[in-house]
């Protein structure tokens, strides 16, 4: 796990924070069939925009179930399946990401309250449980398209994601 910040030490600010967690298809390839690498780089440009935040950049890729695991999903999805099931039709979490691991990143970096940039409330209970304070849920919407609205909104009506219906 990584942790790539900007102006946390500099700052009296509660610091804006993004967990990404790895995506390469989406990151690396630009994969269509996900939204992470647009909202990869969105983060990046809102957290140098305001000069004080930071990404945690998890390993976890594929909602926590790795790489070979989340490209036998894809295939499913490929033949009707959508995100949550292709998954569970492996014998797999909805999402087995752990986020013990960011607060205590931020706590190493001396960060213990945020606003974070998120629509997955998982991600806010995981800091919450874990010690850290968020002041405030950012929206964040970064590069739907045809070839992955029925993704986000099967996030959104299945798996509690806080993205509205048209983004």
């Amino acid at each position: 796990h990584s942790v790539l910040s900007v102006g946390l030490e500099d700052s009296s600010s509660v610091p804006i924070v993004r967990i990404h967690s790895e995506c390469l298809t989406g990151d690396a390839f630009g994969s269509l069939k996900c939204d992470c690498g647009p909202q990869l780089k969105a983060s990046m440009a809102r957290i140098q925009e305001e000069g004080n935040g930071a990404i945690l950049y998890m390993r976890q890729e594929g909602r926590g179930i790795g790489l070979e695991a989340k490209i036998r999903a894809y295939a499913l999805q490929d033949i009707g399946f959508d995100t949550l099931d292709a998954n569970l039709a492996l014998n797999l979490p909805a999402d087995a990401r752990d986020y013990s691991f960011c607060a205590e990143m931020l706590e190493n970096v001396g960060v213990n309250e945020v606003r974070l940039m998120t629509n997955n409330p998982l991600k806010i209970r995981g800091l919450r449980i874990n010690g850290i304070t968020v002041q405030e849920r950012v929206p964040h919407l970064a590069g739907r398209c045809e070839s992955n609205d029925h993704y986000l909104s099967t996030k959104q009506k299945r798996m509690g994601h806080l993205i509205p219906e048209q983004a």
